[in-house]
């Protein structure tokens, strides 16, 4: 039976006997799969596969090289060389220089300061992300076939990584929720704030969960009049839009009429508000990614949900809208941003290596490469690794601060509508709407402080200007 698998920050100890890897009693051993376990346990092993996924081990376990990269994060004695017998001394020199670009990468997982066998990587230079395809990296075997494969697969999704993050930290993030509505616009379509879009979009499916076909004009009615009570800035053209956004995205079934409004009919894969909700985002992105900008997700949970709860989902929509020909695409608009900006820290160096990575075949069944091109490869993701810890510690002005959310004045001041009339809520604590009276009351309460603490500002603004004009005054008489 398969062993489950550790957290992905756990991967400086053995995920069967939870010791820490050390060069003695627990060597880290990395398979052709990507699991690392140490070497005690891979002796006791009654089959010879891994214990994660029941994959061959196909070379003798005396002969898998100990995985340096990991030994000297955890400060173990490294030795300066370890004897590997390949066909050649050319796959031997190929394989000492892409084994010696994962060690140094490796470096910048730290520094550690977690529990035992735990990383704790708070303080690196490098986002979440990043670090966690470093680790994936880190844990290739590049003595194995399938290691190698998996190396270069891991090197490629590092580099279109790094590209987004480069590209980011060229972003004004005040300008560029606004260039991302004005694209939403652009197309016919709006975003309401978190609150009232999310309301908007479960009225749609009230109107249309049964399998009910309405034409546009009843259904934007149908939402404004249950709208209004509680946001009377909703109207037909308003919600006429996020109507729009639920059509680009091919939720609804149209049934056109003559001489008469066509018919929209929800989708069946979509009658539900999760599925839903997950179309509407991945429209939003896919709208974003059209007009060339490049949102972290936690910027898009801020901005679609007023809160930072949302980053997996976000994630895993914009994973989803990833093809082949992103990485490419994502290049050349760093080559525009660069030369918009004059290129300070001369990222434009890192292009050449960039379109290497770009050009490795994403797909699990491609055919292994040559030792030269596993090098030549480790190479490149190690140069554009470097020149983008380079730009964040000495050129990039934003660092890696947590994007705060968007301040939302609904938040909370209304009763949740799943609770009141199914008496339970799917979203929980992360529901935007209050879940009891106390709570309601809170949040009223500190959203009238905050809107009185913001006039209070603004009287002190208009005080401190009409007291400077009446020293003019009393300086300069007319």
């Amino acid at each position: 039976m398969p062993v489950q698998a550790a957290q992905w920050t756990e991967f400086l100890s053995c995920p069967i006997c939870y010791n820490e890897f050390d060069e003695n009693v627990h060597k880290p051993i990395s398979l052709g799969c990507s699991h690392t376990v140490c070497k005690t346990c891979l002796n006791k092993l009654h089959r010879k596969a891994c214990p994660f996924d029941q994959t061959a081990i196909n070379t003798d376990i005396d002969v898998l090289p100990v995985n340096f990269a990991l030994l000297q994060l955890v400060g173990a004695q490294v030795p300066d060389h370890q004897s590997i017998k390949l066909s050649n001394l050319g796959e031997n020199k190929h394989y000492e220089v892409a084994k010696k670009c994962v060690e140094d990468l490796a470096l910048y997982l730290k520094p550690l300061s977690g529990s035992k066998g735990v990383a704790s990587l708070n303080q690196s230079a490098l986002s979440r992300p990043m670090q966690r395809k470093l680790v994936t990296l880190v844990n290739c075997q590049l003595v194995e076939e399938e290691g190698r494969v998996r190396a270069m697969r891991a090197a490629r999704s590092l580099g279109e990584r790094t590209v987004t993050e480069l590209i980011l930290q060229h972003q004004n993030p005040q300008q560029l929720s606004a260039n991302l509505w004005a694209a939403v616009r652009a197309r016919g379509c709006q975003f309401l704030g978190p609150a009232m879009q999310e309301e908007a979009l479960k009225l749609v499916l009230l109107a249309l969960e049964d399998g009910s076909a309405l034409s546009r004009k009843v259904l934007v009615l149908f939402v404004v009049q249950r709208l209004e009570p509680r946001f009377p800035q909703a109207s037909k053209t308003s919600i006429g839009h996020v109507v729009q956004l639920l059509y680009r995205a091919s939720c609804f079934k149209v049934t056109k009429r003559d001489e008469d409004s066509s018919l929209m009919q929800l989708k069946e894969e979509f009658r539900s508000y999760e599925a839903l909700r997950r179309e509407h985002d991945a429209q939003i992105v896919h709208i974003a990614m059209e007009a060339g900008l490049r949102i972290s997700p936690e910027q898009w949970s801020s901005l679609l949900y007023g809160d930072l709860a949302h980053k997996s989902h976000m994630q895993s929509i914009i994973d989803k809208l990833q093809s082949p020909e992103s990485f490419a695409k994502s290049v050349q608009e760093l080559t525009i941003v660069l030369q918009r900006t004059g290129d300070p820290a001369n990222l434009n160096r890192l292009r050449p290596h960039l379109e290497l990575l770009a050009n490795i075949d994403p797909n699990p069944d491609a055919v292994s490469p040559t030792w030269e091109q596993l090098e030549n490869a480790m190479v490149a993701v190690k140069t554009v690794v470097h020149g983008l810890v380079d730009f964040i510690q000495n050129y990039s002005r934003k660092g890696h601060e947590t994007p705060q959310p968007q301040p939302n004045s609904k938040y909370k001041t209304s009763m949740c509508r799943d609770l009141r009339q199914q008496g339970g809520c799917p979203r929980g604590t992360n529901c935007t709407f209050a879940h009891s009276q106390e709570e309601l009351e809170k949040y009223r309460l500190r959203n009238k402080k905050i809107n009185a603490t913001e006039v209070l500002k603004q009287q002190g603004k208009l005080f401190q200007v009409q007291t400077e004009f009446q020293m003019q005054k009393t300086v300069f008489p007319s």
